[in-house]
């Protein structure tokens, strides 16, 4: 095992380059914007099945299970978004330590958290996530990598989307 972590931390970076015609700068800023969401996203699948897991009270089941929908979802981006900073010829994340390093959401490492606020924290990280993917998207348009935006756009309306369904299940709660 040690021979293979040897190997990839001695390994050129440029043997990870693939064909493509955005410019270097362009190749490694975006690709390291993906990677950077690419953690926060594993951050947020944790968080949500760590809620999902954890969750009680009287609407148990329906939290239980949307939960449950929406982990599904967010896990959903983890390949898409890996490999597209791998077409770039970036590197993506190599261990639980680097997504520790690079993720901006908070975790939550309560022992019990009420269910409409769990709701409201995932609420939250979503919109953060969003965010964030505007910010990598405009990146994308300055860079004039068309394929990384379209892709980006999809994410965000499949977040914004998860933000909804969050705020409607709370909405009473307000």
């Amino acid at each position: 095992m040690a021979t293979t972590s040897t190997r990839r931390k001695n390994t050129p970076v440029s043997n990870l380059t693939t064909p493509t015609d955005l410019g270097a700068e362009a190749r490694k800023e975006v690709s390291a914007g993906l990677t950077r969401l690419l953690a926060d996203v594993f951050a947020l699948f944790v968080k949500t099945k760590n809620f999902h897991w954890h969750v009680s009270g009287p609407h148990f089941r329906d939290y239980h299970l949307l939960l449950d929908d929406q982990a599904t979802l967010v896990f959903a981006m983890v390949d898409p978004v890996a490999e597209r900073a791998r077409k770039l010829g970036g590197p993506t994340l190599h261990s639980i330590a680097e997504i520790a390093s690079l993720k901006r959401l908070k975790d939550n490492d309560e022992a019990f958290v009420e269910p409409e606020a769990m709701l409201d924290e995932l609420r939250r990280d979503n919109e953060s996530l969003v965010k964030y993917m505007r910010e990598l998207h405009q990146l994308c348009d300055d860079k004039e990598d068309v394929a990384t935006a379209s892709l980006i756009e999809n994410w965000i309306d499949q977040t914004e989307k998860r933000v909804w369904f969050l705020f409607e299940t709370t909405r009473h709660t307000r």
